[in-house]
């Protein structure tokens, strides 16, 4: 599969638009200041990493309770 202009239309085409800008990211400011992102990007993974350790612990106090309210009958076995 060729890339480009295949015929004399698209080629005029290509011709006509190649010199256009459509987006001029020299030209325009930023409405968000970049540090300021950062910033609360990190205050989010900080406060995920931070409920995933706590969801841990919870989950290991859980499983100690639970083992050690736990009560085991005896059984016979089936033959």
């Amino acid at each position: 599969m060729a890339i480009g202009a295949e015929d004399y239309i698209d080629q005029l085409l290509v011709k006509k638009y190649a010199e256009e800008k459509v987006d001029n990211h020299d030209n325009m400011e930023s409405m968000i200041d970049p540090e300021k992102m950062m910033g609360a990007m990190n205050d989010y993974a900080s406060m995920y990493r931070h409920m995933m350790t706590l969801k841990q612990r919870l989950n290991i106090a859980c499983y100690a309770i639970n083992a050690r309210t736990a009560r085991y009958t005896k059984t016979q076995a089936r033959r």
